[in-house]
């Protein structure tokens, strides 16, 4: 396992994310928990997941199977753990957002769920645009000072979010946002425009989220052929770009590696990607994704993927004005 550092901290996160988002509702708490044993064997030190996974409101379902895992022994050392807030945790006026008030109950309750005395990345699952960012970083400075988060992070941000929270965060002496977590597959790029750019300048690492598109760059066109079926989101969406993939699975099939792992690999050829996030609901699926660190694309097979699936044209303004 290769090992980079988080944006411009010294921490130092595994090149592949361990996301935990199917942990409970998609894969039992048993299978859960082997699972994140063998992410750990595997080297895998980089766990993500939010209070809000689970989909049982006000529950924190998922942090609770962590907690519990946690609770064995011998783990929490070992892994850089990841969660957010911001999404409704209860049917009261400030259990949403970046109140400081929700803030500060979020994290207390993130803590005690997933057993542990601090959060060591704290991310911001989206943007409120009716919190003043004086409010948030005043609430994120106090958790901070008491060591019950290490680092903030954001989520879902477009850039000029990611420009005024870290020039605000400048102003009072806090380091500010550490890390991106975007939406970011092939087919989806438009954080190129402005996003990564703003995260190079500003020393955000960005950890991609859905690199695998919902599924449909997996290789879901030929396991459909195969008989297995997939969800009517992801089918709707590979009739919908069924030509862009059948080519790409094609090329796959030229390179002599799956779908899945070439979408991964992809993106860790881009020095802005810190980590994607893998969501495993099978171990099978866990360790398939090793190959990923394996794979090298040369230029020829990048001109490919791009001529398969078009991004933005570059960084703006170049991408849409001379």
């Amino acid at each position: 396992m290769d090992y980079v550092h988080l944006g411009r901290t010294g921490l130092k996160v595994s090149r592949l994310c361990l996301g935990t988002m199917n942990f409970g509702p998609l894969t039992s708490e048993a299978d859960s928990h082997t699972i994140m044993d063998r992410a750990l064997d595997l080297g895998i030190n980089f766990f993500d997941t939010a209070d809000v996974y689970g989909w049982r409101k006000g529950e924190g379902y998922t942090e609770q199977i962590i907690g519990r895992w946690l609770a064995k022994g011998g783990r929490r050392d070992k892994i850089v753990l990841a969660t957010k807030a911001y999404n409704p945790m209860g049917d009261g006026p400030n259990d949403a957002k970046l109140s400081a008030y929700h803030i500060r109950s979020a994290c207390e309750a993130s803590l005690r769920r997933l057993q542990t005395d601090r959060i060591d990345l704290y991310q911001m699952h989206h943007v409120d645009r009716e919190t003043p960012w004086e409010e948030i970083w005043q609430a994120m400075e106090q958790l901070v000072r008491e060591g019950k988060v290490i680092y903030v992070g954001s989520s879902n941000f477009a850039a000029w979010h990611i420009a005024t929270a870290n020039q605000t965060a400048r102003q009072r002496n806090f380091m500010g946002l550490v890390c991106e977590q975007s939406k970011y597959n092939l087919m989806c790029r438009w954080i190129e425009l402005e996003v990564l750019p703003a995260c190079k300048a500003y020393g955000l690492g960005v950890i991609p989220w859905s690199p695998l598109a919902g599924g449909c760059l997996a290789g879901t066109l030929q396991k459909r052929k195969e008989g297995r079926r997939a969800g009517q989101d992801i089918q709707n969406t590979a009739e919908a770009h069924r030509p862009q993939l059948e080519r790409y699975e094609a090329l796959c099939k030229e390179l002599g590696d799956e779908p899945a792992n070439v979408a991964l690999a992809w993106l860790l050829v881009n020095s802005a990607v810190t980590a994607p996030i893998i969501g495993p609901r099978t171990m099978e699926q866990l360790t398939g994704s090793l190959r990923a660190l394996e794979i090298r694309l040369d230029e020829d097979t990048l001109k490919k993927l791009d001529g398969i699936f078009p991004g933005p044209g570059g960084e703006a303004p170049e991408a849409y004005a001379w």
